[in-house]
């Protein structure tokens, strides 16, 4: 009995959808921006950013939402699994904006830009007390 319920527990938790901070950008090629003013690479980053606040919002909710219906398939309910979908389409869409993110940055630095660039504070790793 053991086998099934681990083999279900595996499978739901890999068909959920990653938090936005697990999404890694993807690659943007520099030269797309490099015809850009430093005027129009600032206002570029911006629109850029605003679109991957709301993407980053909506992969945390979906990444929220798989956790709920896994949690609810384990403990209550079983066909409550086939309601996590994973990632799409949303998770494509932010690592593209992220990937756009470091192709402006790259060009607003070799062209000397003063652009800002603020990212994400990392999770930090606590580590594990020494026992004794």
């Amino acid at each position: 009995m053991r086998i099934p319920i681990a083999i279900m527990v595996a499978a739901a938790l890999a068909g959920c959808a990653s938090r936005a901070n697990d999404v890694t950008a993807a690659y943007v090629s520099p030269l797309t921006y490099e015809s850009y003013t430093c005027d129009q690479l600032r206002e570029e980053a911006a629109r850029v950013s605003s679109r991957a606040v709301a993407a980053t919002g909506a992969q945390n909710q979906r990444a929220s939402n798989d956790a709920v219906a896994t949690g609810v398939s384990l403990v209550l309910f079983w066909p409550a699994a086939f309601l996590v979908r994973g990632d799409g389409a949303q998770a494509a869409e932010l690592a593209r904006l992220k990937g756009e993110m470091d192709a402006i940055e790259q060009v607003s630095t070799r062209k000397q830009c003063g652009i800002e660039f603020q990212r994400a504070p990392q999770p930090v790793a606590t580590p594990v007390a020494e026992r004794g």
